[in-house]
């Protein structure tokens, strides 16, 4: 089982860099669908395995077909939304990613204990097959290129947190030095959509659902700027905001490992001597912890980051997102250890499933905030820098699982959370140094993001 964890984590990071080239010259659709084509398929080998190898490998497919979530749904949502709304719509991401990852335990338990274990993978063929349906039939093409309708402005000290986007239309209206606040940014991108609704028409059914839409910029068949862009991709990892993301939410999704082993190992067990089915059912409170983490990175911290922003002039700094993060400083720790000290000493089992709440909290608001400060600090490459953050974030997490059963057999759990909880307390308080530097370290990359973003239009 381990193993295909592992396998599972590798191929859901490592597939996103072979993908990100391809949405950005044949648009999102494509990568939407091979990912769930090998969904599919990989959920009905599992579903059909003889050997132990068809259940690791199966997970290769599976992973496979969760890259999209990984990179490609963010790309969609920068494409759809604007700047200031991304904190809400990630919060809608976050949570349905909640749902999956905290319940998808207790669903598979009904279904194994009701029909066996083969129907959890022919459950997944069924859905992953319908979805597959539905994006193929339903769901638009969202590829949108800003640069026709937007232009870049800086001030004169070269302040590249003064930088503002508006629309051509709306050029004349604004003095080149001007600095514009969130909500007047919202105000004339509002005014820019509906005047190009009167001046586009809208596209036929059948181009809005291709399944490849060719960028203007393709040449030929597009091979050789596929291999340029795959090996471009890699230079994300020099950039700090890829790395603070993809670190912040990579242990989060490390912890999950830890505690849903620790509940199997303790819950099914005196004193508590819960059913397959309540062990799964403790999941429910990370749940709610998770939608509380969601709502305060996601809606609440699109308010704060507009009040932070008229108090700071009217400029919208991306470390603005990390302030909220000193509330999940404290409680994401704390909730590790009530947890993991509270399931090796057998403390009440209300302190338990609090400190899952608040396990789930930090892996809520951490998802969310991380995400979107990366989109807001880089905006025009969300898809690369997402590409970035999987990566960093699968790998950690399948390091994490083959060494999860051995470190809780070697230290105890208790021991085992008191660290988790102290690297918990160490990696969030990363937001200190990004705060005071994060200006400067994006300043210094500054070239670096407009090669990248130049590389995407040829």
């Amino acid at each position: 089982m381990n193993t295909g964890a592992g396998v599972l984590f590798l191929f859901i990071g490592w597939s996103c860099i072979f993908f990100a080239p391809a949405s950005s010259l044949y648009g999102r659709r494509i990568t939407y669908i091979i990912c769930l084509l090998a969904g599919t398929l990989g959920s009905i080998w599992f579903a059909t395995a003889r050997r132990t190898s068809d259940t690791i490998w199966s997970q290769a497919f599976v992973g496979m077909s969760e890259a999209c979530a990984e990179a490609q749904v963010q790309q969609s949502l920068s494409d759809i939304f604007f700047q200031h709304q991304l904190g809400s719509v990630l919060t809608v991401y976050i949570l349905a990613t909640s749902v999956g990852s905290f319940l998808g335990p207790l669903i598979a338990g009904f279904i194994s204990q009701a029909q066996s274990f083969r129907w959890v993978g022919w459950w997944g063929a069924i859905f992953c097959g319908m979805t597959l349906i539905i994006v193929i039939f339903g769901c638009e093409e969202t590829v949108f290129d800003r640069l026709k309708y937007s232009q870049v402005y800086e001030s004169e000290d070269g302040n590249t947190n003064k930088e503002i986007e508006t629309s051509e239309v709306d050029m004349k209206k604004v003095n080149s030095n001007e600095i514009l606040s969130l909500e007047t940014l919202k105000s004339l991108n509002e005014d820019q959509e509906s005047q190009t609704k009167e001046e586009e028409k809208l596209k036929p059914f059948h181009k809005r659902i291709a399944i490849i839409t060719p960028s203007p910029y393709l040449i030929g068949v597009g091979f050789k700027q596929y291999i340029k862009r795959f090996l471009d991709n890699f230079r994300v990892f020099t950039l700090p905001a890829v790395w603070l993301s993809g670190l912040l939410w990579g242990l989060q999704d490390s912890y999950m490992t830890f505690f849903l082993t620790t509940e199997d190992t303790y819950f099914s067990s005196p004193p508590w001597n819960y059913s397959e089915n309540g062990v799964a059912i403790m999941n429910v409170a990370t749940l709610i912890g998770a939608v509380v983490g969601c709502f305060m990175s996601g809606i609440l911290s699109d308010r704060h980051v507009l009040w932070l922003s008229r108090r700071n002039g009217g400029v919208f700094e991306p470390e603005m997102r990390l302030w909220l993060l000193f509330v999940t400083l404290i409680i994401s720790p704390v909730g590790l250890i009530m947890f993991g000290v509270g399931a090796a000493r057998q403390w009440p089992w209300q302190v338990i499933y609090v400190g899952l709440g608040f396990i789930g909290f930090g892996w809520g608001s951490i998802g969310d905030t991380a995400m979107s400060y990366l989109m807001d600090a880089y905006p025009s490459i969300v898809i690369q820098g997402m590409v970035g953050v999987s990566i960093i974030n699968n790998t950690l997490a399948c390091v994490f699982t083959f060494v999860c059963s051995y470190w809780l057999d070697a230290s105890g759990t208790q021991n085992t959370y008191i660290v988790l909880a102290v690297i918990d307390f160490v990696s969030i308080g990363l937001i200190i140094p990004t705060l005071i530097y994060g200006k400067t370290w994006r300043k210094n990359t500054k070239k670096l993001y407009i090669s990248m973003v130049e590389l995407l239009q040829n």
